[in-house]
């Protein structure tokens, strides 16, 4: 489960700072329990994000029923974030 606080505390530093590997990194020492990954925009798919941010698509990503990482739009099946840029 990641916290409606814990997202919007993400966002804004992605706001602030943008998205890349930089960030990522940053963000994985802030919020050690979670997961961020990050990719382009056009690697995710046919999917809305969870929220849009200035030039960064934001996904939830949980675990499906095969252990799988999935894409979900519910803050408690998630246990990590991606980060997908805009070309």
């Amino acid at each position: 489960m990641i916290a409606p606080e814990r997202i919007e505390q993400v966002s804004a530093v992605v706001s602030r700072i943008g998205a890349n590997a930089q960030t990522v990194q940053a963000l994985r020492e802030s919020f050690d329990e979670l997961h961020f990954t990050l990719c382009l925009e056009d690697e995710v798919g046919v999917r809305e994000p969870y929220r849009e941010l200035p030039g960064v698509s934001l996904y939830l990503v949980g675990a499906g029923a095969s252990g799988c990482a999935t894409l979900t739009d519910d803050p408690a099946e998630a246990s990590g974030l991606l980060l997908a840029t805009h070309a």
